[in-house]
């Protein structure tokens, strides 16, 4: 597990889209776990300049996102497709045909989780997912518990979780209480696996990643067994870290 800390977060979107922009240079036709929220959204503006600027080629891109609200179209402003189309595909040459999500309007979830781990193995693997990481340690949406599943599954979503989430609706009220998410088992599938962190209120939960301590408490801490994570934080965080 490498920690790189960066001066600002505009440094840590900067050097995530490098390191997506030097997967892509060497694998053409990459597959590319994406995340939403705050988190990742400058990195897709660097990517963004880099197409326009001729520097990184998405045309024969393929991306898997981690998750979907339960009950949301990709016409709601709120889903995480009419999220990921704002914030990245419709300003890249990629085609949208090669960019899946879970579908949150499934009428048989269970069965929508399964055929999108397949779809994944189809595509022959992750070769890099990007993840952010809840204030509480949840990585896409697999929240703290007693169990932590495996495979895409319907999840219930914490308070936490849903207060942190509210900031992007116009109340509490709005907010989906349950998603569809990429289980752990798939996460740690992934040949590369690259987790941003910004801020504060998320030293804590990183310090708990790079504690040696696996727990299901802290879902993210199961990176530790991954043999190729990076950790890009801020300067914030790093300082909180070392002076801890």
């Amino acid at each position: 597990m490498k920690l790189i800390i960066v001066e600002n977060y505009d440094e840590m979107s900067k050097l995530a889209a490098t390191n997506i922009k030097d997967v892509i240079t060497k694998k053409a036709n990459a597959i590319l776990g994406l995340a939403t929220g705050s988190t990742p959204i400058g990195t897709y503006k660097e990517l963004i300049k880099m197409n326009k600027c001729n520097e990184i080629d998405f045309n024969n891109v393929t991306t898997v996102n981690l998750d979907e609200y339960i009950g949301l179209s990709e016409k709601d402003t709120q889903s995480y497709r009419y999220f990921m189309n704002e914030n990245l595909f419709n300003h890249i040459n990629i085609k949208k045909e090669n960019t899946f999500i879970p579908n949150g309007l499934a009428k048989d979830i269970q069965e929508e989780g399964k055929n999108y781990d397949k779809k994944i193995e189809e595509l022959g693997g992750i070769d890099i997912q990007i993840l952010g990481i809840g204030t509480n340690g949840h990585i896409a949406f697999n929240e703290p518990g007693d169990i932590l599943t495996s495979g895409t599954h319907l999840t219930n979503l914490t308070e936490s979780t849903i207060n942190a989430n509210s900031r992007f609706f116009n109340s509490i009220d709005e907010v989906p209480k349950t998603a569809i998410t990429m289980g752990l088992g798939q996460i740690m599938k992934s040949k590369k696996i690259l987790l941003l962190a910004h801020g504060e209120n998320k030293a804590e939960v990183v310090k708990e990643v790079l504690s040696g301590k696996i727990t299901s408490k802290n879902p993210a801490t199961m990176l530790q067994m991954h043999k190729d994570v990076t950790i890009i934080v801020d300067k914030i965080i790093g300082d909180l870290i070392k002076n801890d």
